[in-house]
């Protein structure tokens, strides 16, 4: 099949690696000269393109899978709306007029949009409360691809990660430096995160659908810091409540939501779908770095 992906960073490097390696053809979009020199030494072909501008994006080749993997971490609202919702209309506007409109567009949005459940269990069927102006962009751009996309011809898939670990990535002083504050965090790893989209891809599933790819163990945040400091031989940090934490800390309210926020989030429907994750915990995820990674 013919792919392109835009926004072609972290996680889209490692997808377009795979499906290269796979037989397909592959296309990563970036507007600088470093992100597309990291896509030509990934293993494919870069094509430099702006996600905002329809003209730009006309070097793009036809292709039969769309994946809009642009980062989430922009630093204002109105960028990420510019980004992910202005951006996404403009994709999806710019292939479905070609003579060969694209087949599936799949969207990486964040498990952030379901807000605080108190340490619940949460699933795709559960209404998402996104709880900062910037998750409410996420939630508006997945509108679009389970909405507006197929009303374009064009079959969409929103996929929500967790908290993005590997290669890179592992951040340690995270966990390791400072307080801990109670709660659960949802993890997944790169390459379980290109893995699960290459997956839906080439199974031809979940079309139409939001899928949840996190592993299998959503972790109390002491539990993975006390696991990693006790693997990197390290004294663990302090453990504290979450209103101890923000007494410490003059955040904004934004920020302050996200420490809040704290959920579970199953996996059960990607594991339904028949993906079965490489990294199925952090401790399967983190178990090679904690060595190689002491300088990370």
């Amino acid at each position: 099949m013919k792919v392109a992906i835009f926004g072609c960073g972290y996680v889209g490097l490692a997808l377009g690696s795979s499906l290269a390696d796979a037989g397909h053809d592959v296309v990563g979009v970036r507007r600088s000269g470093e992100g597309l020199a990291a896509i030509e030494d990934a293993g494919f072909r870069a094509v430099r393109g702006d996600v905002t501008d329809a003209e730009s994006l006309a070097d793009v080749p036809d292709a039969d899978w769309l994946v809009f993997a642009v980062s989430p971490n922009v630093r204002d609202v109105e960028t990420t709306r510019r980004v992910h919702v202005g951006g996404l209309e403009t994709v999806v506007d710019a292939f479905a007029e070609r003579e060969s409109p694209p087949d599936r567009l799949v969207y990486t949005s964040t498990t952030g949009v379901y807000g605080d459940h108190d340490g619940a269990w949460v699933d795709e069927s559960t209404p998402i409360e996104p709880s900062t102006e910037k998750l409410s962009v996420f939630a508006e751009a997945e509108r679009i691809a389970l909405d507006r996309v197929p009303e374009a011809g064009i079959d969409g898939t929103v996929v929500r990660f967790g908290g993005l670990y590997g290669p890179g990535r592992w951040g340690f002083d995270r966990y390791l430096e400072g307080p801990v504050a109670d709660g659960y965090v949802n993890l997944i790893h790169r390459d379980d995160a290109a893995g699960a989209i290459a997956f839906l891809l080439e199974t031809d599933r979940a079309r139409g659908e939001v899928v949840n790819v996190v592993d299998d163990e959503p972790a109390p945040k002491w539990d993975l810091a006390e696991w990693l400091a006790e693997a990197r031989d390290v004294d663990p940090p302090t453990r504290v409540t979450v209103d101890e934490y923000l007494a410490e800390r003059d955040l904004p309210p934004a920020a302050r939501r996200r420490v809040e926020a704290n959920k579970r989030v199953s996996n059960d429907r990607l594991r339904a779908l028949g993906y079965d994750p490489a990294y199925p915990t952090f401790r399967d995820g983190y178990g090679e770095a904690t060595d190689a990674g002491r300088s990370s």
